[in-house]
């Protein structure tokens, strides 16, 4: 293992989560050096910060192989399939503690990071979902993941959990954002979606091996749903969902919001409604909607041509 890469392990257990402070000294500093600060105390950041970091490289190297067990890897902003132009939305410069990139990422499944995301959408909604939102997930997440489009989500219950397993029965990629270590399944009932998920797609969090899934957590995977994502789509989502806190980075990062409408009589579609009655949301009805929506400049200028989530991992056509 080379010192960088124990140097971004350490670095991704001492933040765990977002880090305006360690983001900024890395900048500045370099991930190695700020490593090294980090372990002998001298960096001026939180106590839990310092805490977490002093562990050392061992520890560092220890997580680097549970991941390698599990078929994963750290992805650092210095390797080739780093979402540079999607991640570009962070930091947005606002007080706000997730307005920061993550360090490093925490990658499960073959699958390059840069060209699975390169046309993803997520779709996203409530964990109480009804029979008709999952079918209305699954109607749209399986014609994007067949058109080429990869279909990103949290793994959760309800209509990401719908929408992951549209695009795997059309034999699509689909990506899942967890708030918590690799090796945590999360939910845990979802152990074997997870799995299937990481065998053709990919599973992604910024959480190093062994992290718990915490309150904050969840808003932090909100934002990088939204970050890694070229649009969100919102099938069913209560007044107040996590949903709703996807939808809100959405807007900030400058992404299309788009919802899909449910009966007037359902509380699960009320977030929904709200979101397109106040002008935060498209209404779209299905994957059509959904393309039209993803016109330039998204696709001509955020989209590198060589990054084709379509392409097998041969590089032949999937």
């Amino acid at each position: 293992m080379s010192v960088d890469r124990l140097a971004w392990a350490l670095l991704s257990r001492a933040a765990s989560g977002p880090c305006r402070a360690l983001a900024e000294s890395v900048d500045q500093l370099g991930p190695t050096r700020v490593a090294a600060l980090v372990q002998s105390g001298d960096l001026q950041v939180d106590r839990d910060v310092l805490g977490r970091g002093a562990r050392g490289l061992k520890a560092a190297a220890r997580d680097l192989e549970a991941v390698e067990r599990l078929g994963g890897r750290l992805v650092t902003p210095e390797d080739d399939e780093w979402p540079r132009e999607l991640l570009q939305c962070l930091p947005s410069g606002s007080d706000n503690v997730g307005d920061v990139a993550p360090l490093a990422l925490w990658v499960r499944g073959d699958r390059s990071l840069l060209q699975a995301t390169c046309r993803a959408v997520a779709v996203i909604g409530a964990r109480a979902s009804t029979p008709y939102g999952n079918r209305v997930a699954s109607e749209i997440a399986g014609e994007l993941a067949g058109s080429g489009h990869c279909v990103l989500a949290g793994a959760a219950y309800g209509i990401d959990a719908a929408a992951h397993r549209a695009a795997l029965s059309v034999g699509g990629v689909t990506v899942a954002v967890m708030p918590c270590g690799l090796d945590r399944p999360y939910p845990y009932a979802h152990e074997q979606l997870l799995d299937a998920i990481a065998d053709d797609g990919l599973v992604v969090t910024e959480y190093p091996p062994g992290a718990k899934v915490q309150r904050q957590s969840f808003l932090d995977r909100n934002r990088l749903v939204a970050a890694l994502s070229h649009a969100v789509v919102a099938v069913e989502a209560g007044l107040r969902s996590g949903t709703a806190s996807s939808v809100r980075w959405a807007d900030r990062f400058g992404r299309p919001v788009l919802a899909v409408p449910g009966p007037v009589t359902s509380a699960a579609s009320a977030g929904c409604h709200r979101f397109i009655a106040d002008g935060e949301a498209q209404l779209v009805t299905c994957a059509d909607d959904v393309r039209r929506a993803l016109v330039p400049p998204w696709w001509t200028s955020t989209v590198p041509a060589v990054a084709q989530p379509w392409l097998g991992r041969e590089g032949g056509e999937r």
